[in-house]
């Protein structure tokens, strides 16, 4: 396994923050520390899980994109737990941490707005106060989600700083914990961020990786062949993997949100077109100017939209233990749209990039292959941008007679 050492994987990780934040980072570490073997913590987490949000979440063998792409393909269907997404199984773990460390209040930033929710649901499950940053051009981009957090109960605020997207959402959370750390817990959503958030998110996202395996074997009576996820910080990829990292013979792919193509720039692929640095208190590969400056980045999708990517990841692809891939934004467009029609499911627009590698690797896996995909978030949210992204390139959906 790649536990990390002294907060690091390898050269990335750590924990660069203002000496602020070191006392409320090691009272976080020490209290997870206590907790994660703690029976009674991991019952009642177990409990969430099973009869809140409805793990476990089936395995669907998806028959006709398995037609399609050569070779035996299941879906993980984390679009079916409550809120729609993976995000709340980690809410749910860091929430109960929370109050276990008497924090009354929750703080956190969203992309997609998927986390947002969750974290609003799990505000107003616990009695919690709950506060979400939020960039401006995703409130656009998802106003459905931030309604709903509203509705719970949370209090969004817009950024309007820099590129009004996830980066600036994040930058305004830690400057708010800052100020408030003696009641406020920040719930990070991703396996970003200091040490220990990429332990946290990654420990509690793993039930994903847990319930595959066994799934699997009961349905196929071996492991799968390969996994597949889409990475922007990469939580929903890394729960899937962790608990497959010592076997060989599955292969780990990443998708990364390719935007309208690497040499545009204009995409957010920090695994393939970034470079070594530091971005919100950890070590990793980032977009950033040959003055360390932090690029903005561009994608379809909400949540993908980010400049870096998790310590644990930059790890796995340096020692080659995962691959990684690019899709483009036209390509997560059209894999949005064929999963759909094939199998009546709508992706989240981030699960579609890691759709639109599988299918684009059609043909080329032995015929033998058992591929599953992680479907991280359905696509009610992302319906009417996609919705106005193929009106502006003149592609209405075509409606089968």
């Amino acid at each position: 396994m790649t536990e990390p050492v002294r907060g690091r994987w390898g050269r990335f990780g750590g924990q660069y923050v203002p000496e602020t934040l070191m006392a409320v980072l090691r009272e976080l570490e020490e209290a997870y520390e206590r907790y994660k073997a703690d029976p009674d913590f991991l019952a009642e987490f177990e409990y969430y899980l099973r009869q809140y949000v409805g793990r476990p979440s089936p395995l669907y063998r998806a028959d006709r994109l398995s037609e399609r792409v050569g070779c035996t393909v299941y879906l993980k269907r984390e679009d079916l737990n409550h809120t729609g997404a993976h995000k709340i199984n980690n809410c749910i773990g860091q929430a109960l941490l929370a109050k276990r460390m008497g924090k009354t209040r929750l703080i956190a930033e969203t992309g997609a707005g998927q986390h947002g929710v969750a974290t609003a649901t799990v505000a107003a499950l616990f009695g919690l106060t709950g506060v979400v940053y939020m960039g401006e051009e995703d409130i656009r981009r998802q106003e459905l989600n931030c309604y709903r957090m509203q509705l719970l109960g949370t209090q969004v605020i817009p950024v309007t700083s820099g590129s009004r997207t996830l980066k600036d959402a994040i930058n305004e959370a830690i400057r708010d914990w800052m100020t408030n750390v003696e009641n406020t817990f920040y719930l990070f959503g991703t396996v970003c961020g200091p040490y220990p958030y990429p332990l946290i998110v990654r420990d509690f996202q793993a039930v994903i990786g847990r319930e595959s395996r066994a799934q699997c074997l009961e349905q196929e009576g071996r492991l799968p062949t390969h996994l597949f996820a889409c990475v922007g910080g990469g939580s929903n990829a890394m729960g899937l993997f962790y608990p497959f990292l010592e076997d060989e013979g599955v292969e780990l792919h990443g998708v990364e949100a390719g935007g309208l193509g690497l040499a545009t720039g204009k995409h957010a692929a920090p695994l393939h077109a970034g470079t070594f640095g530091i971005l919100h208190g950890a070590a990793q590969y980032m977009m950033q100017d040959g003055d360390g400056q932090v690029l903005e980045t561009h994608s379809v999708s909400a949540g993908l939209d980010y400049p870096g990517v998790g310590p644990e990841h930059c790890f796995l692809r340096d020692t080659g233990r995962a691959h990684y891939h690019v899709a483009t934004d036209q390509e997560a467009l059209e894999a949005f749209q064929v999963l759909s029609r094939l199998e009546g499911i709508v992706p989240a627009l981030e699960s579609a990039h890691a759709v639109a590698v599988v299918l684009r690797m059609a043909g080329e896996f032995p015929p033998d292959a058992i591929v599953i995909i992680n479907l991280s978030g359905r696509g009610d949210k992302d319906v009417m941008e996609v919705r106005r992204l193929l009106e502006a390139q003149s592609q209405p959906l075509e409606v089968a007679p």
